[in-house]
C-alpha cells in the first residue's frame, strides 16, 4: 500500500492563500472599474476586508498586486529549464529549439487563467509604470534563458542571439495575442515558425 508524502497545506496556509487570492481579486476588479492611478491600497484593504496592514504582510504596494504571478512564471520556467534535455546547445539551431519550448512553457503558465492575464494585459499597456516593469521582467527572463544556454555549451554571442531573438518572439504574441493569453501562446508558436523558416530559406 503506497503512502501519499505529498505535503498537506496546514489550516493557516490554507487562510493566508486565501487572504491573498482575495486581495489579488479585489485589486484587480477596482483597477478595471476605476483605473490603476486612482486605486489606493486603503481601498483595496476595506474592499476586501482586511486591514492595511495585513495587505502589506503579502505586497508591499499596489504595483506588487499586479505582478503577483511572477514566482509562478519563473518557476515554470525553472521547471522546463530542469526537464529540457540535458544536450549540448553549441549551434543556433539548437539553442532555438530549447528557446521555443521554455517561451511556449511560460505562455502555456499564462493561458491557465485567462481572466487574469487579460486584466494583466490590459492593465500594462494602459500604464506606463506597469508596462515599464514588464518590460524590465521579460528582460531578465531572457537573462535567464541566456544562462541557462551558456550552461549547456552554446557559445556565448549564439546564447546572446538565441535569447534576443526569443524575447523578440515573446514580444511579437504580446502585441498580436493581446488580453488573450490562448492566442499569446499560438502566436509566440506562430513567431518561430516565421523565425526558423527565414533562417532555413
Amino acid at each position: 500500500m503506497s503512502v501519499d508524502k505529498s505535503p498537506v497545506e496546514s489550516l493557516r496556509d490554507r487562510k493566508r492563500r486565501r487572504t491573498r487570492e482575495r486581495i489579488i481579486e479585489t485589486a484587480f476588479a477596482l483597477f478595471m472599474e476605476r483605473g490603476f492611478d486612482v486605486v489606493t491600497v486603503d481601498e483595496i484593504a476595506q474592499h476586501a476586508e482586511i486591514g492595511r496592514t495585513t495587505f502589506f504582510r503579502y505586497f508591499g504596494d499596489k504595483q506588487e498586486v499586479v505582478f503577483s504571478t511572477e514566482d509562478d512564471f519563473l518557476r515554470a520556467l525553472t521547471e522546463a529549464m530542469r526537464d529540457a534535455p540535458a544536450e549540448p546547445l553549441q549551434d543556433l539551431a539548437r539553442a532555438l529549439d530549447t528557446s521555443r519550448r521554455l517561451l511556449l512553457a511560460l505562455c502555456a503558465e499564462a493561458a491557465r487563467d485567462p481572466g487574469h492575464y487579460a486584466v494583466y494585459h490590459r492593465l500594462v499597456t494602459h500604464h506606463p509604470e506597469l508596462e515599464d516593469r514588464h518590460t524590465r521582467k521579460t528582460r531578465h527572463y531572457a537573462g535567464l534563458l541566456e544562462n541557462h544556454l551558456l550552461d549547456h555549451g552554446t557559445p556565448p554571442a549564439t546564447a546572446v542571439l538565441a535569447a534576443q531573438l526569443t524575447l523578440a518572439c515573446y514580444q511579437t504574441a504580446w502585441r498580436l495575442g493581446g488580453h488573450d493569453a490562448t492566442a499569446v501562446l499560438r502566436e509566440a508558436d506562430n513567431a518561430f515558425d516565421l523565425l526558423l523558416g527565414a533562417a532555413t530559406a
